[in-house]
This record gives structure tokens, sequence and C-alpha cells, in this order.
């Protein structure tokens, strides 16, 4: 034991630093035990960053060899009454179409939706009971966040609601946006927006002043409706789909400067359809539409693939048609722009592949909820916040001894 605290000792701190943020997260949270010094620096904002940094390094050099990304799904619980999922589990799904079983996680509260996953920290949403709670979840450290109550507390119908990383700040950010009942006549507004913001744990709520995309367009009125939807994150802001009066077009959150921005649909996308399902996605590293409804005046099924080549610009959506029957639920395109699907009276998920027009099913029964994402990574997020549970106490038995040794044991390898 003298000899490994000496060994320790004259470990220079730097290396220390970057031999810690090398080790998996398990490892870490146990560590955190071994000394004061090794609790600060491990749950430090600075070394929680630099480990996330180099945990999505390598899981990007993973993803380019034979990956294509990751399904996030809680299984329908076996009881009859059941009110909330119960588990997350999460596989890695291969380029030839299975799946790898990585792990699976006992959900330590209620929840109804999975929102977004986000550097190994999910997003969740429960709308049961008054109100709607939102949930910040990091399994791997099994710490979670409630967010407090939220200032918008009318009576709404839908609620868009996205989770996003501010890069330039380090720093993660939610947005709501809510359309209210009967708001048409009255003092309240018909939509209202609000931003919770992870280091300072506030909501606050924020003016939808519509700026077209360009900066030459006229500047849109009201807003009456939203697409109840999880708004989708690329290029730096969330997007969704809203309405005023009878015009559609996608609105557009900059994470950074948090302006709304309007960015055109396809023009005349909705002729000859009806009953549709619009759905926001990101196809093959480019923003894009699905549209899943009937044809008219037959009433067959259709499925439209709009892709906006250049992102911002109109003349640039590109429209594939595709044929797929009977969707139930549209889950989102893999990396390799795969459309994930459930189709009515059917127990598993297909993906579709709209080159070959192949069809799969994936070994995913008795679906609750799922996304996908195109890496996953274990991470420390969450570990330094303020007002966060834990499932657990860590186990300090034997932890001392083994973290030196494995240290001595990288420093040998190096």
């Amino acid at each position: 034991m003298e000899m490994q605290i000496s060994l320790s000792q004259r470990l220079d701190d730097d290396v220390v630093f970057d031999v810690l943020t090398r080790l998996p997260v398990k490892s870490l949270i146990r560590f955190r035990c071994v000394s004061k010094s090794w609790y600060s620096t491990i749950s430090s904002s600075i070394f929680i960053t630099a480990h996330l940094h180099r945990a999505k390094s390598s899981s990007s050099n993973n993803n380019n060899n034979n990956n294509g990304g990751y399904l996030l799904y809680s299984p329908f619980p076996n009881e009859l009454n059941f009110s909330s999922y119960k588990e997350l589990c999460t596989v890695s799904y291969n380029s030839d179409r299975t799946l790898t079983h990585i792990s699976r996680f006992r959900v330590p509260f209620s929840y109804d939706f999975l929102v977004s996953f986000c550097n190994g920290m999910l997003c969740l949403n429960s709308i049961r009971g008054r109100g709607n709670v939102i949930y910040l979840w990091n399994p791997s450290i099994r710490k979670f966040k409630k967010l407090l109550a939220t200032p918008l507390t009318y009576p709404f119908h839908d609620v868009a609601v996205g989770l996003a990383y501010h890069s330039q700040n380090n720093d993660y950010k939610i947005l709501r946006i809510v359309p209210y009942k009967e708001s048409r006549g009255s003092e309240v507004p018909a939509i209202e927006a609000e931003i919770y913001t992870l280091s300072t744990d506030l909501w606050r709520r924020v003016v939808i002043s519509v700026e077209s995309f360009s900066g030459s367009g006229p500047n849109i009125g009201c807003i009456d409706d939203i697409h109840e939807s999880f708004c989708i994150f690329y290029n730096g802001a969330l997007h969704s789909i809203a309405c005023c009066g009878d015009y559609n077009f996608i609105l557009s959150f900059d994470v950074d400067d948090e302006r709304f921005r309007e960015i055109l649909l396809p023009q005349n996308y909705l002729d000859g359809v009806c009953g549709q399902v619009e759905c926001l996605t990101v196809f093959k590293g480019s923003l894009a539409l699905v549209v899943f409804g009937k044809t008219l005046p037959k009433g067959s099924d259709l499925c439209h693939l709009w892709v906006m080549r250049e992102y911002g610009v109109a003349e640039s959506w590109s429209k594939k048609s595709l044929p797929i029957e009977n969707v139930a639920q549209f889950f989102g395109c893999t990396v390799n722009g795969e459309l994930l699907i459930e189709k009515f009276n059917h127990c598993n998920i297909l993906s579709f592949e709209p080159e070959s027009l192949n069809e799969e099913i994936l070994g995913i029964p008795e679906l609750g909820c799922m996304i996908y994402t195109t890496d996953f990574v274990e991470s420390l997020v969450l570990l330094d916040g303020v007002n966060t549970s834990s499932e657990y106490e860590n186990q300090q038995v034997g932890v001392f001894s083994k973290a030196l040794m494995f240290l001595k044991s990288i420093l040998k390898s190096h």
C-alpha cells in the first residue's frame, strides 16, 4: 500500500488527468472515492467535458467501422394497467441490419415519451396528471433531474419540445412551445415558448418573433399552432412545423442567438394528399420532411420523402415517392438513410431502404416508445449538476487500491 501511495504522489497532475479521461464511466464513479483531489477532479466541469470529447471521438471512430447508429427503446409493460414505461434498452443497429444489445436500465421515475438523447443524457417527458414534467437522466451515472415547474401553466393541447447542446457555452437547453386552448379572442396568446438552461437551472419565457431565414422577407405574425412533436436538432437549431392560418412552415430556433426563423416547406407539398402526418427528420446529413397520407381521390397510401439539399434554401427541396403502406409510427432515419417505421397490426419495428425498397423486420417486439441516435456515448453529464437525484450509493470497498493498480498498468503500456 505504501508503494502504491508513493506511486500516486509521484504522478504528475496532467498525467493523472489524461489517464482518467480514458477510463469508462463506471470506473470513474468508483475512483472518486480514492481521494479528495480525485473526487474534485472527476466531478469538475472541465474534466466532464474532456472525458466527453474523448468518448465521442472514440465513438466516432467505432461508427466508421460497422455501425448504423443506435436504438433506445422502452418495452411495452407486461402489466395490464400500466402507468408508465419501466425500462430503457439500448441496442446497436449494425450495418447488416442486425441488433447488438448494449445495456438495459430500470427507469427510476414515471415517464410517457422519450424526447431525445444527447451526450449520454436522455430527455424524457411525462404528461400524466396536471402539468407537464420533463426529466434529464444520465443512466450511466444513475443521476436524474426533475425540472422545476414551468411558467406556462394555462391548459394546453399539444406541446413541441426539444433538447439541444449549446457547444459554444458547453451547456444544454430545452425548448418548449405551448399552444393554448380556446385562445382566439381572449387575452391569452395563441402560442408561447420557454427555454430551460441546465447551467442556471431556470426556465424563462421567450418571445416568438419569426424572421425569414434569408433575412430579407417580412416577419410572420401570430403563430396559431405547432405540430405536436419532438423538435429535430440540426445545424445548431431546433426545428418543428408551425402554422399561421393555412400557411405551414418550419419554425427554426437557433440555440446560439435564441432567435426564431422561418424555413419554407416544399411548395404545394400537400397537393393531392389527405389525412397526412408530417414528420421532420435528418436524412443522410440533410434536413428532411416525410409525409404519410392518402392520395386523392383514390385514397391509397402514400409516402413522400422531401430532402432539403441546401439548408435554408427552399428551391433545394427534392421529392422521392416511396411505396410504404399502413404506417402507424415513424421513428426517424438511420445514418445510412433507412426509414424506421411501425405498421398497423404489426408487432415489430421495420427498416425501409429508399433506394433498394427493401423492408426488414427488426427484432424489437412489443415496443412501447423508441428514439434513434447516430452516436451513443456514456458520459459524466449531470455529475456536477445541482438539484439532481442519485439512484444508488457508490461502492467504496477496495476502490483505492484497484484505482492505483489500474493507473500503474496503463502507464506501463504507454
